[in-house]
């Protein structure tokens, strides 16, 4: 075997191996999307007070901070909609838990730096990031990152400090009251409390995605089923097993030996194509599952075209290895070309679009780039190392 096959062989085992980790087991680490398992309905209304009256702004800003909060990947499917001038529908695939939902979207995040005295010296207001992490016993703690003017206010506030208590509030409530040593011109804090990891990465989520600008109040929280019915979602899976295992079969028929190399290469495309959604935390909902249905179809067009052109390379009497070296080469351009132009346009989807588009275009965009990958590396890996051993009588 030589180097650069067996580098292509580790390299296929490594993927596999990272697929299996983050697929299985698939209830645990592939989210279902609402219209697949239901989840958490709540109704918000936007409130008017003394110094936040309720606007159009207000209403999408509101609507952008709870975005980030619940969904800062962009992988996941939330159904989040305004309602009227100033109620805002949320939904939220997965999350049985009403509680849980609304502590996350309903929490101002109003971040404050406190002395003695009670004075503010210093808000969230110039935050300029936030990440969970840990202090130097092992402690989980929130790292903070201040913009300019925030560096130089909380500098000022350690060096007028030093000695005594600065605390930190959230929501007015205090969480953090170090001691200051000594004054801090970086512009870097860290909140150190009883957190749970879990609770570090939540509460830098917040601080991230910033305060509501207006007050909002929970007019309706519940937990709500599938959008989908049983009886639908059993039949879109049965179709899609059926579809599965005729396409195996099709290939196995007219492609004999080649078409057995398709199959395996085609069952660790999806093994790949699920590893990824589990690697990115992404929510599979039913356009989701239409992405995978074309990315399989994708994976076999260029297998096809790849036997093609190694069988036209094989009447022209080359030896088999010119011929699949020479056949790959060929079809490489084909196969690239349609990828990318599908690419850009599930890019443009995942850019432009949303909810279950959103959905379907990162499902898309995982398996094509996976077919490209099974299709160049691993169908030519197995064809290769078969070659070695069968004649290619029995690959054709």
């Amino acid at each position: 075997m030589n180097q650069f096959r067996l580098v292509r062989l580790v390299i296929t085992i490594l993927a596999i191996g990272i697929a299996v980790f983050y697929a299985f087991p698939l209830e645990k680490n592939i989210n279902l999307g609402l219209d697949l398992q239901g989840g958490s309905h709540i109704v918000l209304e936007c409130v008017d007070t003394p110094n936040a009256p309720v606007d159009n702004d207000a209403v999408n800003r509101v609507i952008e901070i709870i975005t980030n909060r619940i969904n800062p990947e962009g992988v996941k499917e939330p159904v989040i909609q305004r309602q009227g001038d100033r109620r805002i529908l949320v939904q939220l695939p997965g999350m049985d838990d009403p509680q849980e939902a609304e502590s996350l979207i309903g929490k101002t995040a109003l971040l404050e730096f406190k002395d003695e005295s009670g004075k503010t010296l210093l808000t969230g207001a110039h935050l300029k990031n936030a990440q969970a992490s840990f202090d130097r016993f092992g402690r989980a703690d929130v790292v903070l990152e201040f913009d300019e003017e925030g560096a130089k206010l909380f500098e000022q506030a350690t060096l007028e400090n030093v000695g005594k208590i600065i605390a930190i509030t959230l929501d007015g409530q205090e969480i953090s009251t170090p001691v200051v040593e000594e004054p801090i011109p970086n512009g870097q804090a860290s909140i150190v409390g009883q957190f749970s990891v879990e609770e570090a990465q939540k509460l830098a989520l917040l601080l991230r995605s910033g305060a509501l600008p207006v007050e909002v109040t929970i007019l309706e929280n519940r937990s709500v089923g599938p959008t989908l019915g049983k009886d639908s979602i059993n039949k879109g899976l049965k179709a899609g097993m059926l579809g599965l295992v005729l396409i195996l079969v099709f290939m196995i028929i007219f492609y004999k030996g080649f078409g057995l190399v398709a199959d395996i290469a085609l069952i660790v495309c999806l093994l790949l194509v699920m590893g990824g959604l589990g690697l990115l935390n992404a929510t599979l909902t039913l356009p989701g599952i239409a992405g995978i249905v074309l990315t399989i179809g994708m994976a076999v067009d260029a297998n096809i075209l790849i036997f093609e052109r190694i069988k036209e390379e094989l009447r022209m009497e080359k030896t088999f290895r010119a011929s699949i070296e020479a056949g790959f080469f060929k079809a490489f351009g084909t196969i690239l070309d349609a990828n990318v132009t599908t690419l850009i346009a599930a890019v443009a989807l995942l850019y432009f679009g949303s909810g279950p588009i959103r959905g379907f275009a990162v499902t898309l965009s995982i398996g094509i780039l996976v077919s490209m990958f099974t299709a160049i590396v691993v169908t030519k890996l197995i064809i290769e190392l078969v070659g070695q051993r069968f004649s290619k009588n029995a690959l054709i």
